[in-house]
């Protein structure tokens, strides 16, 4: 990011956004897997920065992007309702 230019006054935001997930997920109950929320969480990651490169880079994505974001996204699902039907 800096090499494109951006302030230094991100770096603050995207370690408190890393330090908040981090502290997040310490609250995972005990019965779920937090190996599990956090495999979970990756599609939900992935589909973001998508949203991110949509709105702050001003870049469409492709339609492999796309797939592969709906792909993860599938992921997801598959892993959050296995584990529910698990507990």
């Amino acid at each position: 990011m800096l090499r494109q230019g951006a302030s230094i006054l991100w770096l603050p935001a995207g370690l408190g956004c890393l330090i908040a997930f981090a502290w997040l997920l310490t609250l995972v109950p005990g019965e779920i897997a937090a190996g599990r929320a956090f495999a979970a969480y990756g599609g939900i990651y992935i589909a973001a920065t998508l949203v991110w490169l949509m709105l702050v880079e001003g870049l469409r994505p492709s339609g492999w992007d796309l797939a592969g974001v709906a792909l993860c996204l599938t992921g997801t699902a598959v892993i959050l309702l296995g584990a529910s039907r698990q507990v």
